[in-house]
């Protein structure tokens, strides 16, 4: 059983949702408290083991591969300015070099078709896939536990209301190993009433390298995109999946209820915001009430 080593975050979808934030400023960069969204990604993705972080980009992404780089001229600044701390912490979210690479997705044809994309960096082995609108802290850990188990495909998935299944991609549900579940099915935003249960694809998936054979025919499925679901759904016919409990909670930082919730959620985890912020939204609420 290979190590999951390579992680492919798909960093080129447009951010409608988030204009005209995101008219010059990439999604993935804007900032959950003071760190990027897609910087999050990276840290949980590094804090699990993952050596090399693949990120496939489109047209004015190029902000994210400067993110990732040496700031040569910043970094002189806190050095002359006794500015040390901001300097060591720059310092230590800098990947190796080697650690990165960047690739193109030239059209917006669809999740699969990003990950499609990085096969050639990829190559022969497994890798893990992190949707980089999706926080969720220690969930790469987790799942890297579970592959070790069981080898395979792992799937991070998430309980939802039975009335909200018809808005996620759902897994039915075989036998079940503690955290972790055989998966004997899959279904994209099945119709109201008619999911197999209520455990949704929560953004967070290990894949084996046969994924890129499927999805080099370029099957389109929902909205005339190439969706990795459907690969996956081909996938199991000749290898095993399963599903992952994640112990935590996941903040979908493309909606912007789920963006503001991930602001209040991380900085209320820090010793130095937790208390004023507090104090904060406790007037905020008085005056609304």
């Amino acid at each position: 059983m290979k190590p999951i080593r390579k992680a492919v975050l798909p960093v080129a979808g447009l951010g409608t949702r988030f204009l005209p934030a995101t008219k010059a400023v990439p999604k993935e960069m804007l900032t959950v408290v003071d760190r990027p969204v897609v910087q999050h990604v990276v840290d949980e993705a590094r804090e699990a083991g993952i050596e090399h972080f693949i990120f496939v980009t489109g047209r004015g992404k190029a902000v994210i591969e400067d993110h990732f780089d040496m700031a040569f001229e910043l970094d002189h600044t806190l050095q002359e300015r006794g500015k040390t701390a901001a300097y060591e912490e720059l310092k230590k979210d800098l990947p190796k070099a080697g650690q990165t690479s960047f690739t193109r997705q030239q059209a917006p044809l669809g999740l699969g078709h990003a990950v499609w994309c990085a096969r050639e960096i990829v190559g022969d082995e497994p890798f893990a896939v992190l949707l980089p609108d999706m926080l969720s802290r220690g969930c790469m850990k987790q799942m890297l536990s579970a592959y070790e188990r069981h080898g395979g495909n792992i799937i991070a998935v998430e309980e939802v209301k039975p009335e909200e299944t018809h808005q996620y991609g759902i897994v039915s549900v075989g036998e079940t190993y503690g955290q972790s579940f055989q998966i004997t099915g899959m279904v994209e935003k099945p119709k109201q009433g008619t999911a197999p249960s209520n455990f949704i694809i929560s953004g967070r998936y290990i894949l084996q390298p046969e994924i890129f054979g499927i999805l080099e025919h370029g099957k389109k499925g929902a909205g005339g995109e190439i969706q990795l679901t459907d690969a996956m759904i081909d996938l199991m016919e000749t290898q095993a999946f399963y599903g992952m409990r994640y112990e935590g909670r996941t903040y979908d930082t493309g909606s912007k209820l789920g963006f503001l919730t991930a602001n209040l959620a991380y900085a209320l985890d820090r010793d130095d915001l937790a208390g004023p912020l507090k104090a904060e939204i406790e007037k905020l609420l008085k005056r609304q009430g």
